[in-house]
């Protein structure tokens, strides 16, 4: 491996050379990542496990039921949790009250 100089290198130079070396470490860790899966996955299925089993199986949470449902369009609906809707603020600033919308 050829050594290189940084003191005699440009700005862009030097640019260039940490945006290769960056995609390098990427890529280098991503084929890591997938080689230690892959022996992960043996080792589990050899001792007669899944992976899933071993450390959970990833998914999607449980479905939260509806709380608020628009009364002019039965489609919009809120469960109550992060930003309320907009069709719901809209209402409150008219002066319904949320109470209005429950389910």
């Amino acid at each position: 491996m050829a050594s290189i100089n940084y003191d005699k290198m440009s700005v862009k130079e030097l640019t260039d050379h940490i945006a290769r070396a960056q995609k390098a470490l990427n890529a280098a860790k991503d084929r890591e990542r997938s080689e230690l899966k892959h022996k992960i996955a043996s080792l589990a299925e050899n001792a007669g496990f899944s992976v899933g089993e071993l450390f959970g199986a990833r998914g999607r949470g449980k479905a939260v039921a509806v709380k608020f449902m628009n009364p002019d369009n039965r489609s919009e609906t809120w469960t109550g949790r992060g930003r309320k809707p907009n069709w719901l603020v809209a209402k409150l600033s008219k002066g319904a009250k949320i109470t209005d919308f429950t389910v």
